[in-house]
């Protein structure tokens, strides 16, 4: 995991993309990618302008490999934070690669607005697509259709019955 700052002022647009990718490009430099040879990067800006990286880890169980999205997310949530503003994704695939279903639903977990949100992809040549994590995940499920757990009756403790 890797953390930096950046301005986080919405003028601050065009320098929070770059400074996303680089970290991005970084971070899949990093990717543990012995069986497919796709490596991906990932950086993650958050509310309060702090970018935090990932790259995918993949493991011979394939199931079980995590991708760059996700441990950015992870890394993002274990420090804190639970206010995705941006992230870049970049990978060698021509024309962009988007993110993954599960990817998009982690996203959105950490997404204070969706619609606001901007999912950055780009390739080896610098091509790039944008989308909004609304615009990946139109519909998603979100907490807000769970109930909330029912708990339990507290049972007393002290003598005899009460009444």
């Amino acid at each position: 995991m890797t953390t930096s700052r950046t301005n986080g002022k919405k003028g601050a647009r065009a320098m929070d993309t770059v400074a996303l990718e680089r970290a991005a490009r970084a971070a899949q430099a990093r990717a543990y990618a012995p069986y497919s040879g796709f490596k991906v990067g990932a950086a993650l800006l958050t509310g309060s302008g702090e970018i935090f990286t990932g790259a995918n880890v993949e493991n011979a169980s394939y199931g079980l490999t995590v991708c760059a999205e996700r441990t950015a997310c992870i890394a993002a949530a274990l420090a804190g934070h639970r206010d995705v503003r941006a992230i870049c994704v970049v990978t060698d695939a021509t024309p962009p690669a988007s993110p993954c279903g599960m990817c998009r639903q982690t996203l959105l977990e950490f997404c204070p607005d969706p619609a606001a949100v901007r999912v950055i992809a780009v390739g080896p040549d610098g091509a790039s697509a944008e989308w909004t994590v609304a615009e990946l995940i139109p519909h998603g499920f979100t907490g807000k259709q769970l109930t909330p757990p029912v708990t339990a009756p507290t049972r007393s403790r002290g003598r005899g019955r009460e009444r």
